[in-house]
């Protein structure tokens, strides 16, 4: 199986984390902040996109920390609408797809830098499906203290294990990626 397929779909399973815990909450609570040293959601989600568009932008020609970013402002609380919260993100995740897109398994070797830090395409790759799930397992933790009882699970719910299991098992053995259940 190639590698650029199932780590495109596991890219946008981790967005649809993040998408569907945003939906969950208020624009208040997109904006908390536990105390003035942590990051709300809005924070967490500027940095991811910041990354993303310093990281996947002339990839392959320009190192991945480009000139024009300020990873300190990342971290500012200067984004205070969810209209442009949620463009910012959407924008960074594009730039992520398309970059991923534009490489066939035959380009993973080919090195690119970071920091001038020569890494293969595939070691990239690899650094952000690190790095991007980290933060976004942040967010989901942020989104289900918030909503406390009211969070709607995002994978499968406390209690339903097994049941869960039993409609798997109750199927005939088929190829698939896991994520097809959760990104529809």
């Amino acid at each position: 199986m190639q590698y650029l397929h199932p780590t495109l779909k596991q890219f946008q399973y981790y967005k649809s984390l993040g998408d569907k815990t945003m939906a969950q909450l208020t624009d208040e609570q997109i904006f908390w902040k536990y105390n003035d040293t942590s990051n709300s959601i809005a924070i967490i989600v500027k940095h991811i996109a910041g990354n993303m568009l310093s990281r996947w932008t002339d990839f392959r020609t320009a190192d991945g920390e480009k000139e024009w970013r300020n990873r300190e402002s990342e971290f500012a609380d200067d984004i205070t609408d969810r209209d442009s919260l949620e463009a910012y993100w959407n924008k960074g995740w594009n730039c992520l797809f398309d970059a991923i897109q534009s490489v066939s398994d035959e380009d993973l070797e080919e090195i690119i830098y970071i920091r001038n830090q020569g890494h293969t395409i595939l070691e990239a790759i690899n650094r952000q499906l690190a790095h991007y799930p980290y933060h976004i397992g942040q967010i989901v933790f942020i989104g289900k203290m918030l909503t406390d009882s009211d969070w709607l699970s995002l994978s499968i719910p406390r209690g339903k294990s097994a049941s869960y299991n039993d409609s798997k098992f109750d199927k005939e053995k088929e190829r698939g990626h896991y994520t097809d259940e959760f990104l529809k």
